[in-house]
């Protein structure tokens, strides 16, 4: 798989900062058809840094209303990468 369709986003909230800052792990928005090892492979492509593990998870629509009208949004695949220790993702997430 392409690693620039692999990993779609960051994920840059305040939880996802504090967990960066104090365990070492970043957060992404991947492609829902990508797996664990497509993820890592994509994580050493572009960043240059191995990463210890990967988890995943999906998160399904929400339900939205507008009058009558009811429609659902799209679900989500987020991806939770843990990097070895003192090894830094350089760009969006480090200054």
């Amino acid at each position: 798989m392409n690693p620039y369709r692999v990993l779609v986003r960051p994920l840059l909230s305040e939880k996802s900062n504090a967990t960066r800052e104090r365990e070492g792990k970043y957060t992404f928005e991947v492609a829902l058809d990508a797996s664990k090892k497509d993820v890592a492979e994509a994580i050493v492509k572009l960043y240059d840094v191995k990463p210890l593990s990967v988890r995943t998870l999906i998160t399904r629509g929400k339900v939205r209303r507008r009058g009558i009208h009811v429609s659902m949004t799209s679900k989500k695949k987020k991806a939770f990468v843990t990097l070895p220790e003192g090894a830094k993702i350089p760009g969006l997430f480090e200054e």
